[in-house]
């Protein structure tokens, strides 16, 4: 920019593009400004389609789907970006029973509702996008 200085948003948007992850928590901003500026910065990229709220401080980057023109959930989808979530918020959990037989060849019924097991951790937030729930088994 010329000899400006940035603004918050795009402070926020610059280290979004930078990094290649696709989950992301609001306290990874915080040092860029105060928790209300910060949640109101993401709050204004969700509205404009370049991030996607999860749940409670989570968010995931959007792209724009060349069917609908409309943001969805960039990346491997919904499962991996919320298996993300739980490796940023250090909450250790494994694969389900069902998703590691199909995977060692076991079964063929694909596992379809996103759905993890917790090891020893303690989870009690909701991860959404549009109809799908990220399910926790204990």
């Amino acid at each position: 920019m010329s000899g400006r200085r940035m603004t918050l948003r795009q402070r926020i948007e610059a280290r979004i593009a930078k990094r290649c992850d696709d989950a992301f928590l609001t306290r990874e901003f915080r040092d860029l400004a105060g928790e209300r500026q910060v949640l109101r910065a993401l709050r204004e990229l969700t509205e404009e389609g370049k991030l996607i709220r999860l749940g409670y401080g989570a968010y995931g980057r959007a792209e724009i789907s060349p069917l609908t023109n409309q943001p969805m959930l960039a990346g491997d989808g919904f499962g991996a970006v919320s298996r993300e979530v739980l490796d940023k918020l250090k909450i250790r959990w494994e694969p389900t029973t069902a998703e590691r037989d199909y995977n060692e060849g076991r079964s063929t019924q694909v596992p379809m509702t996103p759905r993890v097991r917790l090891r020893g951790s303690r989870f009690s937030r909701k991860l959404r996008y549009k109809t799908m729930e990220l399910t926790v088994e204990r």
